[in-house]
């Protein structure tokens, strides 16, 4: 068994990208984020999920000019975002500025999503996930939805009518983005 010296090299660089650094970046930032809530410091926590916002923008741009990324990126990205979210609305629902039954909601279809991908796959059916328009618009609304708790956490504001609309149309989009990637996993098999 060769010793760390001999490992071959050829697959580090692709590890070390700058978009991937800027992602990981973006991963560790979760348990700031988290701790920010829980300490009640929603400015800061606006700041960070702002910043994250920018990093994933950014190195989304940077790995389409750079050739389109690789397969740690397109791994990493997602994962990056997803943990973010969750972590966001379970902890806004614990702080009590999101409802409790929405973080539920979030969650509950992304476990879903993802224990039925686990499932599929262990019975040897091959899983193929492409992004829907529904699902689309629910990861943006569940964005600004996160963003302006913050916003309007960390600057005590208020905009009751906002809030509501906004729960309202992340709860809606969430059930129906679940329930599109079931029916149409459904009706493949």
């Amino acid at each position: 068994m060769p010793d760390g010296s001999q490992l071959d090299r050829s697959a580090s660089p692709a590890l070390l990208t700058l978009p991937n650094m800027i992602t990981f970046a973006r991963l560790c930032a979760v348990p700031l984020a988290f701790w920010q809530v829980v300490e009640h410091q929603f400015t800061h926590a606006f700041y960070l999920f702002l910043a994250a916002g920018l990093s994933d923008a950014l190195d989304g741009w940077l790995a389409r000019r750079n050739g389109g990324g690789n397969s740690v990126g397109a791994l990493l990205d997602p994962v990056a975002d997803k943990a973010l979210l969750v972590t966001m609305y379970v902890t806004l629902a614990a702080v009590k500025a999101l409802p409790d039954w929405l973080a539920i909601l979030v969650v509950f279809r992304d476990i879903v999503i993802v224990g039925g991908v686990v499932v599929l796959s262990l019975l040897g059916q091959s899983v193929l996930i492409r992004p829907l328009y529904v699902s689309k618009l629910n990861t943006a609304l569940q964005i600004a939805l996160v963003a302006v708790t913050l916003l309007l956490s960390g600057f005590n504001l208020s905009e009751p009518i906002l809030m509501t609309v906004l729960i309202w149309m992340v709860a809606a989009t969430t059930l129906a983005s679940g329930a599109a990637y079931v029916w149409i996993t459904v009706r493949r098999r």
